[in-house]
């Protein structure tokens, strides 16, 4: 009984079976032949000689016997490790493999000879599912054993684990014998294929003869391009004796040079079928048609291909649009989708199999096409469609079912003179099944399954086709009509993911890198299909689709999905920052630093001075480049805008998918880009020049910067990224010493510069710095300028430097500053070591002038104090116009507002790096006492000052001409911290100060006719500048131990000596 042999069962499982072999199979020759995924112990020169003497000898492998007794002795420690630890589980994986394929054999044997017993009739207009069921295995099949041939080291691996383990249990594996004859047998496969199938070769003529249908409808193309060249090698004696036989067969070879077996493994069918029949009697004409076909194939079969894939992206294209812009019709209209589907499905896979394989031939660029990407972009829209709309195709479709097919069904099984039992019970259930289903349904939302009721059609049709069935369903093909049809329509409500994988699956692309890269370079180089690159990381996910679960060890990567979209990226990102340099270039001309050339050529216009020379270019004016006389001329920018405008739009096709369940999201590749590239250009617009000292001016890089900004917000206009949070990143970056990278940022390039270029000079007092004008300036003495000055420190500058830094940056800048003040702060304390004695001294007796005259002798290192003291005040002073660059932010947090740009009594950021300096081996003692000699060194020294021309105070610049004023700076706020972290009385110690510092000063007017008295009245305004800028001392202070007098004769004399030197 047809019933006992559940032959629609067994066809289901066997094909789920036979293709999990057969990847199996495919995995274990790449895991062999690919160097990157080969077992280490294959590639092992000392298991070279035993795995030679394994192939010699297999399956016959006799270490025990005498006459092998010399190879057991020099092979002997290489078969002790004949699976060594890294591959004793590949071995045993591929050995277990091995043995399912015999199992799939025998099981595909038995099921071959049931049908043949049965006489089971094959119709593919009739019985479609049970015939396609029954092609697919006899195919599948074929591929595995061929497959199976291809392995080279499956005899090694078979062997060494038949060794060891007999070496482990005294006895060959039970397996081992039928391994060995199966690998024998299929060393040449399709001569024992032929003989396995040459008792079914009538069935097998019959299904052959029966695929005439497919021949003249192309919508299954890739299933017949197989099932011909393949089935005819199985029962090629009808190649000879019936002419139909050989029309089907030429059609089919005719269709291409390779075919595909499984993954990227392909077959050169007319090669593979000549060198069989080369070796037959009788079959030198067919091998002349062979080679005809060939030669066929090689002149017309590319040109024609081209020309179906030319037709296939205007005509899915013009689908698409009709079927978006009316939804509706793809209830009626599915059958179309799924055609156009499989027909590019089809084209894809003929060029990707035969761009690999190119043919010698006069036109090669037949087998390249540069436009595929619209093609497969359109593909990948059409599945969209369906999945977006799949609500429309089940409203349809349900009601089809219920007021339709259900009817004809039921008038088809009445008209039925013969119906047994358990066919009526079947077609019974399809009816109930059918009529039960409403609109509501769809409605509510649930979820449709009919897979039994497909399995049901499958067996009604292996229980109708055997020979003696009492109800045949040959002699009822209405009823096959619309059954055939209603199984269609039930997929079209449950299944419509799976009628994408049968008909639109690309995956094969995944197995062809090479090819899948260089269409997508090719696309990319084409402006017109950049709008469509985005199809090829989508391709990226059918990939799944060809996984197995036997086989769940296969590499699932997403390295061709990543490297498609971070191309695309790069190229999107290139363009925008082309457009932002432009852009950046024009905003640069419109600075106020290019109105001077302005201003001088129109007035020499004005004064009709003489004109350029001619050859001499002329300067154009901004705003030159958008005066456009003719539409059709095209600019630079005007290709980049279009170029950019295709890209963006691959990018706004999908905001997401899914590959290998692996959530990508496109626009995220873009803003990864963006954000590197973004940072390394505003680092390059810096221009630093670590050899020369040059740099851009703050200003200058500020402005760049905001006109590039201001390009990269209009980027928003073409795509939804949030360009806000990507220009907050990467300038967030720049206010740290390094960025995410790693690599270097504007905040270290302009400290860096500030301090080499800058603040050295300051120190040198070939830079001065100028209260007047809260800047620095150069001296006004002959010099090699490499910069002015104040071109990068007025006020302007401080300002854009401080927006550019922002408040981490200036914390960064501070900590420099710091470091080198705490260098000078450590030698001031050595120096205060070295003349401890005379200070002690000092301090004690500083109103009793000729001690203090005497002891002043004594004194060394007074210029080096007081230069080291002058460098911090000019590095605080410094530090200070940063601070004040800041000042509009307003925080209440005490150590936060220092870093806000809020002036503070007690600078934090020095007292941190003050309280830093302390060692374990100083006690607090020590250093308080330090500190305190530290102030009177700094003020018995301050009458040397007056030995140096320089200086002199300068009504112009607000200070000394040597810096000396920044010394004022530097006692106020370095004796607050110092004095702080030891907690200790500020304004106490300062007035201390004050008194030494005075005394000494009051002496230098008592030597009128010496050379100290040169500069005397600049060096009293020391005195007041100190107490001006403390907030610790006050002016009352002042006059109870230094005349006010002298104050005020001191700053008549040098107003007057600048007054004179004007004169």
């Amino acid at each position: 009984m047809a019933y006992q042999h559940k032959l629609a069962e067994k066809l289901t499982i066997l094909n789920d079976r036979g293709r999990g072999v057969l990847i199996r199979m495919n995995y274990i020759k790449k895991a062999c032949s690919d160097s990157k995924l080969r077992p280490s112990f294959l590639m092992d020169k000392a298991m070279e000689s035993a795995m030679k003497y394994i192939n010699k000898k297999f399956p016959s492998i006799d270490f025990r016997g005498s006459s092998v007794s010399s190879q057991h002795a020099s092979h002997g420690p290489a078969v002790h490790h004949l699976v060594p630890s890294n591959g004793t589980r590949f071995c045993c994986t591929s050995h277990t493999r091995f043995i399912a394929t015999i199992v799939c054999r025998d099981h595909v044997y038995e099921l071959l000879n049931t049908i043949d017993a049965c006489q089971c009739f094959f119709n593919i207009t009739v019985n479609f599912d049970f015939t396609k069921s029954f092609l697919d295995l006899i195919v599948t099949y074929a591929s595995v054993i061929i497959m199976l041939s291809r392995i080279d080291d499956k005899k090694v691996l078979v062997g060494m684990y038949n060794c060891a383990h007999e070496m482990s249990n005294g006895n060959s594996e039970p397996s081992y014998p039928r391994l060995g004859q199966m690998f024998l047998e299929y060393e040449q496969p399709l001569k024992k294929l032929t003989e396995e199938f040459g008792p079914h070769t009538k069935v097998n003529k019959k299904w052959l003869m029966n695929l005439k249908f497919f021949c003249l409808n192309h919508s299954y193309y890739s299933f017949w391009v197989l099932c011909f060249p393949v089935g005819f090698l199985l029962c090629h004696s009808s190649l000879n004796t019936n002419a139909a036989s050989q029309e089907l067969w030429k059609m089919a070879l005719r269709s291409g040079l390779y075919l595909t077996l499984i993954r990227d493994e392909v077959i050169n069918i007319h090669k593979f079928s000549e060198d069989y029949f080369d070796g037959l009697k009788g079959y030198s004409k067919r091998v002349a048609d062979i080679k005809e076909c060939r030669e066929h194939v090689v002149t017309n079969c590319g040109a024609i291909h081209r020309e179906k894939r030319h037709f296939l992206r205007n005509a899915v294209k013009e689908l698409y649009k009709i079927l978006e812009d009316e939804p509706g019709l793809l209830g009626p209209k599915a059958l179309f989708v799924f055609m156009a589907l499989s027909f590019s499905r089809d084209e894809i896979g003929w060029l990707v199999r035969h761009s690999e394989n190119v043919p010698k031939t006069k036109t090669p660029e037949d087998y390249v096409d540069s436009q595929i990407a619209e093609l497969l972009f359109y593909m990948q829209r059409l599945r969209t469609l369906l999945a977006k709309h799949n609500s429309v195709i089940q409203r349809y479709h349900v009601m089809y079912l219920a007021q339709f097919d259900s009817l004809v069904i039921n008038d088809t099984i009445q008209s039925m003179y013969v119906c047994p039992e358990e066919e009526s019970v079947l077609m019974s259930s399809f009816i109930s099944i059918l009529s039960a289903l409403s609109l509501k349904q769809v409605e509510n939302g649930e979820e449709f399954d009919f897979k039994a009721l497909r399995l049901d059609w499958l067996r009604l049709q292996a229980y109708t086709s055997v020979s003696k069935a009492a109800l045949a369903l040959k002699e009822y093909p209405d009823l096959a009509k619309i059954m055939n049809m209603t199984q269609f329509h039930t997929r079209l409500m449950d299944d419509i993911d799976g009628l994408l994988v049968e008909a639109a699956d690309i995956s094969i692309l995944c197995y062809y890198p090479r090819v899948f890269e260089k269409m997508f370079t090719q696309g990319s180089e084409d402006v017109a299909m950049q709008r469509y690159l985005m199809a090829f990381p989508m391709a990226c996910t059918h990939f799944n689709q060809s996984c197995h679960d036997m086989c769940p060890e296969e590499k699932r990567s997403l390295k061709l999905c990543v490297t498609f979209l971070e191309e695309i990226a790069r190229q999107t990102c290139t363009v925008v920052l082309e457009i932002c340099a432009e852009q950046c270039n024009l905003n640069d001309q419109l600075l106020a630093k290019h109105c001077a050339d302005t201003i001088s050529r129109a007035r020499n216009k004005k004064q009709k001075k003489q004109m350029p020379k001619k050859g001499e270019v002329q300067k154009e004016k901004p705003g030159t480049e958008s005066q456009r006389k003719d539409r059709a001329i095209v600019t630079n920018m005007d290709r980049m805008h279009l170029t950019l405008s295709e890209l963006c739009t691959a990018f706004s096709h999908y905001p997401d998918f899914t590959v290998f369940n692996h959530i990508v999201v496109p626009a995220e590749f873009l803003l990864s880009q963006l954000e590197t590239r973004l940072t390394k250009t505003i680092v390059r617009m810096a221009n630093y020049n670590q050899t020369t000292h040059e740099i851009s001016r703050p200003s200058d890089l500020l402005a760049g910067i905001r006109a590039y900004t201001a390009s990269l917000h209009s980027l928003s206009c073409y795509i939804n990224i949030d360009m806000t949070r990507l220009v907050k990143c990467v300038l967030l970056q720049q206010t740290q010493p390094l960025d995410s990278q790693g690599g270097q940022t504007i905040t270290t390039l302009y400290t860096n510069w500030y301090l080499e270029g800058l603040l050295r000079q300051a120190s040198n007092a070939v830079i001065i710095h100028c209260p007047t004008m809260h800047c620095f300036m150069n001296q006004t003495i002959e010099n090699e300028r490499t910069f002015h000055a104040e071109e990068f420190s007025d006020i302007v500058e401080m300002q854009a430097l401080a927006e550019l830094l922002g408040p981490y940056g200036l914390k960064f800048l501070s900590e420099n500053l710091m470091w080198h003040i705490t260098s000078q702060v450590a030698e001031l304390k050595k120096l205060v070591i070295e003349n401890m004695d005379t200070l002690v001294q000092m301090r004690a007796k500083f109103d009793k002038p000729e001690t203090m005259a005497n002891l002043q002798k004594k004194l060394t290192g007074c210029e080096n104090v007081l230069k080291r003291m002058t460098i911090i005040g000019v590095i605080l002073s410094f530090r200070a116009m940063v601070q004040d660059s800041l000042g509009d932010m307003t925080l209440s947090v005490y150590e936060l507002a220092s870093a806000s740009g809020l002036p503070c009594d007690i600078d934090p950021v020095l007292v941190s790096a003050i309280a830093s300096m302390r060692t374990d081996n100083s006690s607090s003692e020590e250093e308080y006492k330090l500190t305190c000699l530290l102030l009177v060194y700094i003020a018995v020294s301050l009458p040397v000052l007056s030995l140096d021309s320089n200086s002199f105070y300068s009504r112009e610049y607000g200070g000394h001409q040597n810096n000396i004023h920044c010394l004022t700076t530097a006692v106020n706020q370095l004796s607050a911290a110092m004095f702080t972290v030891q907690r200790k009385n500020i304004e106490q110690h300062l007035k201390e100060f004050l008194l030494v510092a005075s005394s000494t000063l009051l002496q230098l007017g008592q030597n009128s006719e010496r050379l100290e008295a040169k500069n005397r009245e600049s060096i009293y305004l020391l005195l007041h500048l100190i107490v001006e800028e403390s907030p610790f001392l006050s002016q009352d202070m002042l006059e109870s131990c230094f005349p006010y007098v002298l104050l005020r004769n001191s700053y008549r004399e040098v107003y007057k000596t600048f007054i004179h030197t004007l004169g």
